[in-house]
């Protein structure tokens, strides 16, 4: 399984404008593979794929116990010109 989950935030949302997706990949991923997989599962055509390694970080619980949050790995793929994946649209409230 290289794609882990979409990555959705404000931020992701607004790269979508420019065609441009995030994913959380598999740490065995690589550009080649994520290209594939991403091609395969929405029936899309990936120009360019980067790859990006958030790193394992400390946090400070309850003000004095310190847990580790584990390092990922996130891809930012950009699609063809004209075409989108569902889902990562911005639905207007009222």
């Amino acid at each position: 399984m290289i794609l882990i989950k979409p990555v959705i935030s404000e931020k992701s949302i607004a790269a979508t404008i420019v065609n441009k997706y995030l994913f959380k990949v598999a740490k065995s991923a690589n550009k080649h593979t994520i290209k594939d997989s991403v091609e395969e599962n929405y029936k899309v055509n990936v120009v360019k794929v980067n790859i990006i390694t958030v790193k394992q970080t400390e946090k400070i619980v309850k003000g004095k116990y310190k847990a580790k949050i584990k390092g990922w790995k996130k891809a930012i793929v950009t699609l063809k010109k004209g075409q989108k994946i569902t889902g990562f649209e911005i639905k207007e409230g009222k």
